[in-house]
Protein backbone atom coordinates (compact mmCIF):
# COMPACT_ATOMS: atom_id res chain seq x y z
CA UNK A 1 0.00 0.00 0.00
CA UNK A 2 1.22 3.18 -0.99
CA UNK A 3 2.16 6.28 1.29
CA UNK A 4 -0.87 8.64 -0.49
CA UNK A 5 -3.12 5.58 0.30
CA UNK A 6 -2.12 5.28 3.50
CA UNK A 7 -2.83 8.66 4.21
CA UNK A 8 -6.39 8.30 3.22
CA UNK A 9 -6.81 5.51 4.97
CA UNK A 10 -6.07 7.68 8.08
CA UNK A 11 -7.26 11.03 7.78
CA UNK A 12 -11.05 9.01 6.76
CA UNK A 13 -10.37 7.04 10.20
CA UNK A 14 -11.26 7.38 13.45
CA UNK A 15 -7.92 8.40 14.78
CA UNK A 16 -7.67 10.54 11.74
CA UNK A 17 -10.32 12.88 12.09
CA UNK A 18 -9.18 13.48 15.93
CA UNK A 19 -5.29 14.31 14.91
CA UNK A 20 -7.14 16.83 12.55
CA UNK A 21 -8.69 17.73 15.80
CA UNK A 22 -5.79 18.86 17.35
CA UNK A 23 -5.76 22.27 16.46
CA UNK A 24 -9.23 22.88 18.23
CA UNK A 25 -8.09 21.50 21.08
CA UNK A 26 -4.70 23.80 21.12
CA UNK A 27 -6.83 26.58 20.71
CA UNK A 28 -9.59 25.83 22.95
CA UNK A 29 -7.11 25.09 25.86
CA UNK A 30 -5.36 28.15 24.72
CA UNK A 31 -8.02 30.37 25.44
CA UNK A 32 -9.63 29.00 28.91
CA UNK A 33 -6.14 29.16 30.36
CA UNK A 34 -5.54 32.94 28.78
CA UNK A 35 -8.42 33.49 30.51
CA UNK A 36 -6.64 33.61 33.71
CA UNK A 37 -3.88 35.92 32.31
CA UNK A 38 -6.00 39.06 31.80
CA UNK A 39 -2.22 40.62 32.04
CA UNK A 40 -1.05 38.79 28.86
CA UNK A 41 -3.83 39.89 26.62
CA UNK A 42 -3.16 42.09 23.45
CA UNK A 43 -6.73 41.96 22.56
CA UNK A 44 -9.79 42.51 24.67
CA UNK A 45 -10.90 39.34 25.83
CA UNK A 46 -14.10 39.05 23.87
CA UNK A 47 -12.25 39.25 20.57
CA UNK A 48 -9.79 36.78 21.68
CA UNK A 49 -13.14 34.24 22.40
CA UNK A 50 -14.23 35.19 19.00
CA UNK A 51 -11.13 34.40 17.23
CA UNK A 52 -10.73 30.91 19.22
CA UNK A 53 -14.25 29.92 17.72
CA UNK A 54 -13.24 30.67 14.16
CA UNK A 55 -10.21 28.89 14.68
CA UNK A 56 -12.45 26.00 15.87
CA UNK A 57 -15.31 26.33 12.81
CA UNK A 58 -12.71 26.77 10.41
CA UNK A 59 -10.77 23.73 11.72
CA UNK A 60 -13.39 21.47 11.64
CA UNK A 61 -15.39 22.20 8.09
CA UNK A 62 -11.61 20.89 7.45
CA UNK A 63 -12.55 17.20 8.86
CA UNK A 64 -14.41 15.61 5.80
CA UNK A 65 -11.88 17.31 2.88
CA UNK A 66 -10.41 14.20 1.26
CA UNK A 67 -6.99 13.52 0.43
CA UNK A 68 -5.48 15.30 -2.93
CA UNK A 69 -8.53 16.77 -3.81
CA UNK A 70 -8.10 20.40 -5.31
CA UNK A 71 -8.63 23.35 -2.19
CA UNK A 72 -11.48 24.72 -4.30
CA UNK A 73 -13.83 26.82 -0.89
CA UNK A 74 -12.22 24.96 1.34
CA UNK A 75 -8.95 26.48 0.31
CA UNK A 76 -11.11 29.97 1.98
CA UNK A 77 -11.48 27.88 5.47
CA UNK A 78 -8.19 27.03 5.62
CA UNK A 79 -7.21 30.73 4.78
CA UNK A 80 -10.08 32.04 7.48
CA UNK A 81 -7.75 29.66 10.15
CA UNK A 82 -4.72 31.05 9.12
CA UNK A 83 -5.77 34.79 10.00
CA UNK A 84 -7.62 33.89 12.83
CA UNK A 85 -4.74 31.56 13.78
CA UNK A 86 -2.06 34.17 13.68
CA UNK A 87 -4.07 37.00 15.28
CA UNK A 88 -5.07 34.24 18.28
CA UNK A 89 -1.04 34.00 18.44
CA UNK A 90 -0.18 37.64 18.70
CA UNK A 91 -3.28 38.26 21.36
CA UNK A 92 -2.04 35.65 23.30
CA UNK A 93 1.84 35.36 22.84
CA UNK A 94 2.55 33.08 25.83
CA UNK A 95 -0.02 30.29 24.07
CA UNK A 96 0.36 27.26 22.04
CA UNK A 97 -1.09 29.33 19.09
CA UNK A 98 2.18 29.41 17.59
CA UNK A 99 1.17 25.84 16.11
CA UNK A 100 -1.30 27.34 13.66
CA UNK A 101 0.68 28.81 11.30
CA UNK A 102 2.88 25.72 10.92
CA UNK A 103 0.03 23.67 10.77
CA UNK A 104 -2.17 25.40 8.40
CA UNK A 105 0.68 26.03 6.17
CA UNK A 106 1.80 22.62 5.87
CA UNK A 107 -2.16 21.73 5.80
CA UNK A 108 -2.56 24.05 2.45
CA UNK A 109 0.59 22.15 0.54
CA UNK A 110 0.87 18.19 1.81
CA UNK A 111 -2.81 16.97 1.23
CA UNK A 112 -4.30 19.42 -1.09
CA UNK A 113 -3.37 19.88 -4.81
CA UNK A 114 -2.08 23.46 -4.61
CA UNK A 115 -4.23 26.64 -5.96
CA UNK A 116 -3.14 30.15 -5.90
CA UNK A 117 -4.64 30.54 -2.23
CA UNK A 118 -2.49 27.75 -1.28
CA UNK A 119 0.07 29.91 -1.68
CA UNK A 120 -1.90 33.05 -0.34
CA UNK A 121 -1.88 30.74 3.18
CA UNK A 122 1.56 30.08 2.98
CA UNK A 123 2.49 33.76 3.04
CA UNK A 124 0.07 34.55 5.90
CA UNK A 125 1.24 31.92 7.58
CA UNK A 126 4.92 32.95 7.67
CA UNK A 127 3.74 36.22 8.28
CA UNK A 128 1.75 34.68 11.22
CA UNK A 129 4.36 32.89 12.98
CA UNK A 130 7.27 35.51 13.05
CA UNK A 131 5.74 39.13 12.67
CA UNK A 132 4.03 38.16 16.21
CA UNK A 133 6.80 36.39 17.39
CA UNK A 134 8.69 40.04 16.73
CA UNK A 135 6.19 41.99 18.29
CA UNK A 136 6.60 40.17 21.58
CA UNK A 137 10.51 39.67 21.83
CA UNK A 138 11.76 42.89 19.66
CA UNK A 139 14.11 40.11 18.23
CA UNK A 140 14.72 40.35 14.89
CA UNK A 141 16.85 36.73 14.56
CA UNK A 142 14.04 34.43 16.68
CA UNK A 143 11.14 36.29 13.86
CA UNK A 144 13.61 35.45 11.30
CA UNK A 145 14.53 32.06 12.29
CA UNK A 146 10.30 31.02 12.74
CA UNK A 147 9.85 32.62 9.56
CA UNK A 148 12.83 29.95 7.78
CA UNK A 149 11.16 27.16 9.72
CA UNK A 150 7.69 27.62 8.18
CA UNK A 151 9.69 28.02 5.02
CA UNK A 152 11.44 25.01 5.83
CA UNK A 153 8.57 23.20 6.50
CA UNK A 154 6.23 24.42 3.72
CA UNK A 155 8.99 23.09 1.16
CA UNK A 156 9.39 19.42 3.25
CA UNK A 157 5.77 19.05 2.75
CA UNK A 158 6.00 19.88 -1.32
CA UNK A 159 8.96 17.30 -1.33
CA UNK A 160 7.32 14.50 0.54
CA UNK A 161 4.17 15.24 -1.85
CA UNK A 162 6.41 15.31 -4.88
CA UNK A 163 7.99 12.22 -3.79
CA UNK A 164 4.40 10.30 -3.22
CA UNK A 165 3.02 11.72 -6.69
CA UNK A 166 6.39 10.31 -7.92
CA UNK A 167 6.34 6.65 -6.64
CA UNK A 168 2.69 6.80 -7.30
CA UNK A 169 3.08 7.43 -11.07
CA UNK A 170 6.11 4.38 -11.10
CA UNK A 171 3.26 2.21 -9.77
CA UNK A 172 1.25 3.04 -12.41
CA UNK A 173 3.87 2.33 -15.14
CA UNK A 174 5.04 -0.83 -13.70
CA UNK A 175 1.56 -2.04 -13.44
CA UNK A 176 0.70 -1.02 -17.09
CA UNK A 177 4.04 -1.85 -18.07
CA UNK A 178 3.34 -5.74 -16.10
CA UNK A 179 0.21 -6.16 -17.62
CA UNK A 180 1.70 -5.02 -21.22
CA UNK A 181 3.88 -8.25 -20.94
CA UNK A 182 1.60 -10.64 -19.92
CA UNK A 183 -0.82 -9.61 -22.61
CA UNK A 184 2.42 -10.03 -25.22
CA UNK A 185 3.00 -13.29 -23.65
CA UNK A 186 -1.00 -14.33 -23.84
CA UNK A 187 -0.62 -12.67 -27.50
CA UNK A 188 2.44 -14.71 -28.24
CA UNK A 189 1.04 -18.54 -26.80
CA UNK A 190 -2.62 -17.84 -28.61
CA UNK A 191 -0.28 -16.95 -32.01
CA UNK A 192 1.75 -20.50 -31.17
CA UNK A 193 -1.15 -22.20 -30.74
CA UNK A 194 -2.56 -20.49 -33.71
CA UNK A 195 0.43 -21.80 -36.12
CA UNK A 196 0.36 -25.31 -34.43
CA UNK A 197 -3.70 -25.33 -35.61
CA UNK A 198 -3.22 -24.37 -38.80
CA UNK A 199 -0.44 -26.72 -39.51
CA UNK A 200 -2.39 -29.96 -37.94
CA UNK A 201 -5.42 -28.58 -40.24
CA UNK A 202 -3.18 -28.58 -42.94
CA UNK A 203 -1.81 -31.31 -42.94
CA UNK A 204 -3.20 -33.86 -40.85
CA UNK A 205 -7.00 -33.15 -41.52
CA UNK A 206 -6.55 -32.52 -45.38
CA UNK A 207 -4.76 -35.76 -45.86
CA UNK A 208 -6.93 -37.42 -43.31
CA UNK A 209 -9.87 -35.83 -45.42
CA UNK A 210 -8.47 -37.03 -49.21
CA UNK A 211 -7.68 -40.44 -47.52
CA UNK A 212 -11.44 -40.98 -46.67
CA UNK A 213 -12.43 -39.76 -50.04
CA UNK A 214 -10.00 -42.46 -51.26
CA UNK A 215 -11.17 -44.77 -49.50
CA UNK A 216 -14.89 -44.11 -50.09
CA UNK A 217 -13.87 -44.01 -54.20
CA UNK A 218 -12.56 -47.39 -53.57
CA UNK A 219 -14.99 -48.93 -51.77
CA UNK A 220 -17.55 -47.49 -54.98
CA UNK A 221 -15.41 -49.41 -56.93
CA UNK A 222 -15.22 -52.73 -55.07
CA UNK A 223 -19.08 -52.73 -54.87
CA UNK A 224 -19.34 -51.98 -58.72
CA UNK A 225 -16.80 -54.94 -59.46
CA UNK A 226 -18.58 -57.21 -57.29
CA UNK A 227 -15.97 -58.08 -54.65
CA UNK A 228 -16.69 -59.65 -52.01
CA UNK A 229 -18.58 -58.13 -49.01
CA UNK A 230 -15.59 -58.63 -46.60
CA UNK A 231 -13.13 -56.43 -48.91
CA UNK A 232 -15.90 -53.99 -48.72
CA UNK A 233 -16.30 -54.51 -45.39
CA UNK A 234 -12.40 -53.94 -44.75
CA UNK A 235 -12.48 -50.65 -46.94
CA UNK A 236 -16.24 -49.09 -45.29
CA UNK A 237 -14.20 -49.79 -41.86
CA UNK A 238 -10.89 -47.82 -42.58
CA UNK A 239 -13.31 -45.00 -43.91
CA UNK A 240 -14.47 -44.71 -40.90
CA UNK A 241 -11.73 -44.63 -39.05
CA UNK A 242 -10.23 -41.96 -41.40
CA UNK A 243 -13.56 -40.55 -41.08
CA UNK A 244 -12.75 -40.66 -36.76
CA UNK A 245 -9.11 -39.17 -37.43
CA UNK A 246 -10.55 -36.44 -39.21
CA UNK A 247 -13.06 -35.65 -36.55
CA UNK A 248 -10.17 -36.00 -33.58
CA UNK A 249 -8.09 -33.82 -35.80
CA UNK A 250 -10.44 -31.30 -36.39
CA UNK A 251 -11.64 -31.21 -32.48
CA UNK A 252 -7.82 -30.79 -31.36
CA UNK A 253 -7.63 -27.57 -33.86
CA UNK A 254 -10.73 -25.85 -32.15
CA UNK A 255 -9.06 -26.18 -28.59
CA UNK A 256 -5.88 -25.41 -29.90
CA UNK A 257 -7.65 -21.90 -31.36
CA UNK A 258 -9.83 -22.15 -28.02
CA UNK A 259 -12.12 -18.71 -28.97
CA UNK A 260 -10.75 -17.95 -31.45
CA UNK A 261 -13.09 -16.16 -34.21
CA UNK A 262 -13.94 -18.69 -37.04
CA UNK A 263 -12.50 -17.24 -40.99
CA UNK A 264 -12.57 -17.79 -44.15
CA UNK A 265 -11.11 -21.35 -43.98
CA UNK A 266 -13.14 -22.64 -41.03
CA UNK A 267 -16.13 -22.15 -43.43
CA UNK A 268 -14.33 -24.22 -46.06
CA UNK A 269 -14.17 -26.97 -43.12
CA UNK A 270 -17.97 -26.48 -42.61
CA UNK A 271 -18.33 -27.67 -46.12
CA UNK A 272 -15.72 -30.17 -46.26
CA UNK A 273 -17.01 -31.85 -42.94
CA UNK A 274 -20.26 -31.92 -44.98
CA UNK A 275 -19.18 -33.78 -47.89
CA UNK A 276 -17.55 -36.57 -46.13
CA UNK A 277 -19.86 -37.17 -43.51
CA UNK A 278 -23.32 -37.39 -46.48
CA UNK A 279 -21.13 -38.23 -49.02
CA UNK A 280 -23.05 -35.69 -51.71
CA UNK A 281 -21.22 -33.14 -53.61
CA UNK A 282 -20.51 -29.95 -51.24
CA UNK A 283 -18.38 -26.94 -53.10
CA UNK A 284 -17.12 -24.20 -51.48
CA UNK A 285 -16.62 -20.76 -53.36
CA UNK A 286 -14.75 -17.45 -52.83
CA UNK A 287 -15.72 -14.59 -55.35
CA UNK A 288 -14.36 -10.97 -54.95
CA UNK A 289 -11.21 -9.84 -53.16
CA UNK A 290 -10.94 -10.97 -49.76
CA UNK A 291 -10.81 -8.94 -46.64
CA UNK A 292 -10.53 -8.84 -43.37
CA UNK A 293 -13.95 -8.68 -41.89
CA UNK A 294 -14.84 -7.62 -38.33
CA UNK A 295 -15.24 -10.72 -35.69
CA UNK A 296 -19.09 -10.20 -35.24
CA UNK A 297 -19.68 -10.68 -38.72
CA UNK A 298 -17.06 -13.48 -39.05
CA UNK A 299 -18.81 -15.32 -36.44
CA UNK A 300 -22.15 -15.03 -38.24
CA UNK A 301 -21.34 -16.35 -41.36
CA UNK A 302 -19.84 -19.21 -39.62
CA UNK A 303 -23.00 -19.71 -37.48
CA UNK A 304 -25.12 -18.85 -41.14
CA UNK A 305 -22.94 -21.38 -42.73
CA UNK A 306 -23.27 -24.48 -39.80
CA UNK A 307 -27.17 -23.92 -39.07
CA UNK A 308 -27.88 -24.03 -42.98
CA UNK A 309 -25.64 -27.07 -43.41
CA UNK A 310 -27.16 -28.90 -40.13
CA UNK A 311 -30.71 -27.89 -41.65
CA UNK A 312 -30.09 -29.43 -45.08
CA UNK A 313 -28.85 -32.73 -42.93
CA UNK A 314 -31.92 -32.58 -41.37
CA UNK A 315 -34.98 -31.71 -44.04
CA UNK A 316 -32.82 -33.13 -47.08
CA UNK A 317 -29.94 -35.54 -46.07
CA UNK A 318 -27.56 -36.49 -48.74
CA UNK A 319 -28.35 -33.36 -50.69
CA UNK A 320 -25.86 -31.48 -52.94
CA UNK A 321 -25.15 -28.39 -51.38
CA UNK A 322 -23.28 -24.94 -52.71
CA UNK A 323 -22.05 -22.47 -50.61
CA UNK A 324 -20.33 -19.34 -52.07
CA UNK A 325 -18.92 -16.22 -49.83
CA UNK A 326 -18.36 -13.04 -52.09
CA UNK A 327 -16.82 -9.57 -51.44
CA UNK A 328 -17.67 -6.75 -53.19
CA UNK A 329 -20.05 -3.20 -51.69
CA UNK A 330 -21.13 -5.62 -49.54
CA UNK A 331 -20.21 -9.04 -48.01
CA UNK A 332 -22.35 -11.87 -49.46
CA UNK A 333 -22.92 -15.40 -48.27
CA UNK A 334 -25.31 -18.05 -50.16
CA UNK A 335 -26.25 -21.23 -49.22
CA UNK A 336 -28.03 -23.72 -51.69
CA UNK A 337 -29.24 -27.06 -51.34
CA UNK A 338 -30.25 -29.05 -54.44
CA UNK A 339 -32.08 -32.17 -53.54
CA UNK A 340 -33.88 -32.10 -56.60
CA UNK A 341 -37.28 -30.88 -55.55
CA UNK A 342 -38.93 -28.06 -53.76
CA UNK A 343 -39.86 -28.41 -49.83
CA UNK A 344 -43.65 -29.65 -49.19
CA UNK A 345 -43.46 -26.73 -47.46
CA UNK A 346 -42.07 -23.79 -45.57
CA UNK A 347 -43.19 -24.01 -41.53
CA UNK A 348 -42.79 -20.95 -39.94
CA UNK A 349 -39.43 -20.81 -37.63
CA UNK A 350 -38.52 -24.16 -39.20
CA UNK A 351 -34.76 -24.20 -40.81
CA UNK A 352 -33.62 -22.10 -37.87
CA UNK A 353 -34.48 -18.99 -39.59
CA UNK A 354 -35.36 -17.25 -36.07
CA UNK A 355 -31.79 -17.28 -34.54
CA UNK A 356 -30.30 -16.80 -38.32
CA UNK A 357 -32.08 -13.73 -38.57
CA UNK A 358 -31.48 -12.67 -35.17
CA UNK A 359 -27.83 -13.04 -35.67
CA UNK A 360 -28.09 -11.01 -39.10
CA UNK A 361 -29.32 -8.26 -37.72
CA UNK A 362 -26.81 -8.06 -34.68
CA UNK A 363 -24.53 -6.95 -37.16
CA UNK A 364 -26.63 -5.15 -39.35
CA UNK A 365 -27.08 -7.66 -42.55
CA UNK A 366 -29.99 -8.74 -43.69
CA UNK A 367 -31.29 -12.61 -44.28
CA UNK A 368 -33.01 -14.08 -46.70
CA UNK A 369 -34.45 -17.60 -46.81
CA UNK A 370 -36.78 -19.56 -48.67
CA UNK A 371 -37.61 -23.06 -51.32
CA UNK A 372 -36.73 -22.89 -54.81
CA UNK A 373 -37.87 -25.24 -57.71
CA UNK A 374 -35.05 -27.78 -56.34
CA UNK A 375 -34.43 -27.02 -53.13
CA UNK A 376 -33.51 -24.62 -50.82
CA UNK A 377 -31.62 -21.31 -50.12
CA UNK A 378 -30.29 -19.07 -47.32
CA UNK A 379 -28.69 -15.87 -48.83
CA UNK A 380 -27.20 -13.31 -45.95
CA UNK A 381 -25.61 -10.04 -46.76
CA UNK A 382 -23.76 -7.88 -44.61
CA UNK A 383 -22.22 -4.65 -44.94
CA UNK A 384 -18.31 -4.64 -43.71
Amino acid sequence: MNSRLVDQVRDSSVPGLLLRAVPSVLTVISVVFGARNHDQHRLPYGIIVALGVIVVVSNVSMFWLRYGEPLGRAGYGLLVFAIAGSLLWYALPGSAMIVAPFWVTRSAVRYYRPTPIAWVIVVVGILGASVPLYITTRTGTAALGTAFGVVALTLASINRRTREQQLEDLEVSLARKQAAIEEHGRAAALAERARIARDVHDVLAHSLAGLSLSLQGARLMLVRDGASAEAVEQVTRAQGLAAEGLAEARRAVAALREDAVPDVRALGDLVTAYRLESGATAEFEVEGTPRELPDDVMSTLYRTVQEALANTRKHAPGAPVEVKLSYGDVVGLTVVDRPGKRPDRAAPGGYGLVGMRERADLVGGSLEAGPTPTGWRVELEVKA
